[in-house]
């Protein structure tokens, strides 16, 4: 069973940047779909970006042009480079992916943008 853990998130303020990470602890099959959610406090989860095994990605539009996807299949990692950061952004983010039909979340990190 793959374990998730996500780290990287913290303080900053609007217009700052953050860089989290996602790191299984087994292997994550390479022709699945990994993603980053984020719940903001008392709304519902969503997701932010996903990114595929041959490296396609895909954003939702409140973070295209200031976030960025990536994916290291070696190290079995997860990165979501956060960059200009707005309020608006502060929500626990979480990574996933499915494995043999069932989700798979990590506990998540918390990110909080100050204005």
């Amino acid at each position: 069973q793959v374990q998730l853990v996500e780290s990287g998130g913290g303080l900053v303020q609007a217009g700052g940047s953050l860089r989290l990470s996602c790191v299984a602890s087994g292997n994550i099959p390479s022709s699945n779909v990994m993603a980053w959610y984020r719940q903001p406090q008392g709304k519902q989860r969503v997701m932010v970006a996903m990114i595929t095994s041959g490296g396609v990605t895909d954003y939702m539009r409140d973070v295209k042009g200031r976030f960025t996807i990536s994916r290291d299949k070696g190290k079995e990692a997860l990165y979501l480079q956060m960059n200009s950061l707005k309020p608006e952004d502060t929500a626990v983010y979480s990574c996933h992916t499915i494995i043999r039909g069932i989700d798979v979340w990590g506990p998540g990190t918390q990110v909080t943008v100050s204005s």
